[in-house]
């Protein structure tokens, strides 16, 4: 078999999403995400200039072949653009092996070690009562973890409660948000007794902070929310700085997620190896595909570290498809993100994962289980947008 065909496809139904089909001479494809929130059209040249040329008449089959080839044959490696499009490739290398093996991926990474995959929601809300009711909304969704996101008093625009401006207004520069991390430190307990008070103990509770506090202030909140019994607390302090979480691990017992702008094993060699985190938060998508991160899996049980694949919007039904398939075969497993698609979104990506009662499955079908309506898509072109940036009250960009 050899690959005769490859094809990147950037299209907009509500937000950018970047797929990589492949196809091989016996009219077997495989799909890919590429999508890199921000940046995809620097993904998008990666693959079509760089990458394509390079696959064209070669064997589908050697994709760990193929992942050291584009990995190693490129000089300069790492980096969120590069693992996007190696990513991708070893996303749609998989699902054309599934695809021939006529199974499910789940089934050739060694088989389901559970039935079903935990997902958590996000919930977000000005105030306290508006944050309330979108808790209860999420539960009525049938999901049954909640990552809580809340209003700081004195700040008007605030990561996780607001419109994402990135996506409904598709403006032309990044959106600046507002940050007071005095405020969010004296605000969030208060916040955690409120959910508890509402929703009791059993209910998992998740937060993220998103990168912007320095150790000791990642360090206080997590020991001033310990009463509160987060899952974890995500992103406490940029994650770059991987010796700042020893100075938190020493002064909270909350439990620590980390890894979501990380894209090789070597960011997580001292969180993992001195044990400094709980869970590890890498995407499929961003870490250069299903065979490098199942080997930070696998890595990162030997010190009973779990499972915690990053899932938003911006993550296509092709990565998360791909990501679902994982957790069902890992045996390190914690929980998933798993925000959903607008409804435009999911007829471009047709898709056999299901999602009931707070949980998630694969789905039968051989491959990773997505299709690509590609002239759904070509109705859908891209569309400029970028992530938000913080700035304090000086008018400075915040550090994070």
């Amino acid at each position: 078999m050899k690959i005769v065909d490859a094809k990147v496809v950037v299209t907009s139904p509500g937000r950018n999403f970047v797929t990589l089909r492949i196809t091989t001479d016996e009219g077997l494809t495989g799909l890919g995400d590429a999508t890199l929130n921000g940046r995809e059209l620097s993904v998008a040249s990666y693959l079509t200039d760089h990458v394509v040329p390079l696959l064209i008449g070669t064997d589908p089959h050697r994709i760990e072949d193929t992942w050291q080839y584009l990995y190693r044959g490129a000089y300069w490696r790492r980096g969120p653009v590069t693992m996007a499009a190696i990513a991708a490739v070893d996303v749609a290398l998989w699902d054309i092996k599934a695809k021939a093996a006529g199974l499910p991926l789940y089934q050739l990474l060694g088989g389901a070690s559970r039935e079903r995959v935990r997902a958590y929601g996000h919930a977000g809300g000005r105030d306290i009562p508006e944050l309330l009711d979108s808790v209860r909304a999420r539960q009525a969704q049938g999901y049954r973890a909640i990552r809580v996101q809340t209003g700081v008093p004195g700040l008007t625009n605030v990561y996780g409660v607001r419109p994402d401006l990135s996506v409904s207004d598709q403006l032309p520069r990044p959106v600046v948000e507002d940050w007071d991390t005095p405020a969010y430190l004296r605000h969030l307990p208060r916040v955690l007794e409120a959910v508890r008070a509402e929703f009791g103990p059993d209910l998992p509770l998740l937060h993220d902070a998103h990168h912007r506090l320095t150790p000791i202030q990642a360090a206080r909140l997590g020991k001033e929310v310990e009463p509160y019994d987060l899952f974890w607390l995500e992103d406490c302090t940029p994650a770059e700085n991987q010796e700042a979480l020893r100075l938190v691990r020493r002064h909270t017992t909350t439990p620590l997620a980390i890894g979501e702008v990380f894209n090789t094993v070597f960011d997580y060699q001292t969180l993992v190896n001195e044990q400094l985190i709980d869970y590890v938060r890498s995407a499929v998508t961003h870490f250069g595909g299903v065979t490098p991160l199942k080997k930070l899996f696998d890595y990162a049980a030997q010190y009973q570290i779990k499972s915690a694949i990053h899932g938003p919007e911006d993550i296509s039904p092709v990565g998360m498809a791909a990501a679902i398939h994982l957790d069902l075969a890992i045996h390190n497993f914690g929980i998933q993100e798993y925000s959903g698609h607008s409804a435009l979104t999911e007829q471009v990506f047709r898709h056999a994962y299901t999602f009931t009662d707070g949980h998630l499955h694969p789905g039968e079908e051989p491959g990773i289980g997505v299709e690509l309506d590609e002239e759904l898509a070509a109705a859908h072109p891209y569309r400029a947008a970028y992530l938000p940036v913080n700035r304090l009250a000086d008018g400075s960009v915040h550090d994070w």
